[in-house]
């Protein structure tokens, strides 16, 4: 694997695996990963991965000559010296239920008309993909989600909404995600999914991790009210 090392501020150093989005790229980001869980590093303070990236902070305290950053460059490139490619095929797909349109999601008219279909069609083929999570960040437990066809491509709002509510499906761009808790945002909203995604009590607190895969499913009214019991 290639991959390079560069520092971000005094405690954290950067592993890049690539400069452009790839499957090669999102692979190698989940070895890396797969790596550290295994290892455990006692200076690893945590990690973060991303779409070509691993930034890890760490806490050292050296007696020798030898800085913190070159220690942990070096412990790194121990780590990754015989890094395997890793399978994701040991998770089951992960479903997410959605109710498309509607209050829940006011911007589904504008995707369609922007691409040249109807808010049927937009359903479709927002259901039928199979999608992989890249990172988590931007919210607790917001996942950015790729694999989403260009047919459906929509470009952010011009101007963002101030609040958003939790839950709320939605198109930037390629790609498609979901908002887990209330919070302002850009992209376009095509509908609201009953189930959470963080849960801050819960270990771990995010449904979804980086490197998951997911299906969308369309519900109806009917049963977006119960799945949702009498939490609303």
């Amino acid at each position: 694997m290639m991959y390079n090392l560069s520092p971000l501020g005094d405690q954290a150093v950067v592993i890049e695996v690539d400069t452009e989005i790839s499957q090669l790229a999102k692979k190698n980001v989940k070895s890396i990963v797969a790596c550290l869980n295994a290892a455990n590093p006692p200076w690893m303070i945590e990690y973060i991965p991303a779409y070509t990236t691993v930034t890890i902070s760490y806490a050292v305290e050296l007696d020798s000559c030898e800085t913190p950053y070159d220690f942990v460059c070096s412990e790194i490139n121990q780590l990754l010296a015989n890094v395997k490619e890793v399978s994701n095929s040991h998770r089951e797909i992960v479903r997410i239920p959605v109710l498309y349109g509607g209050e829940h999601g006011p911007d589904l008219d504008f995707v369609a008309a922007h691409n040249g279909l109807t808010t049927e069609e937009v359903i479709t083929i927002h259901t039928s993909g199979e999608y992989t999570v890249h990172m988590i960040g931007f919210a607790p437990g917001f996942p950015f989600i790729g694999g989403m066809s260009e047919k459906i491509a929509a470009p952010r709002r011009e101007t963002p909404r101030l609040e958003i509510p939790a839950r709320t499906v939605g198109i930037a761009g390629m790609q498609t995600g979901v908002y887990p808790i209330a919070s302002p945002g850009g992209w376009q909203l095509i509908g609201r999914t009953p189930i959470e995604l963080f849960l801050p009590t819960e270990d771990p607190p995010s449904l979804l991790t980086a490197g998951d895969r997911i299906r969308f499913y369309e519900i109806t009214p009917e049963q977006y009210k119960e799945m949702r019991g009498d939490v609303e």
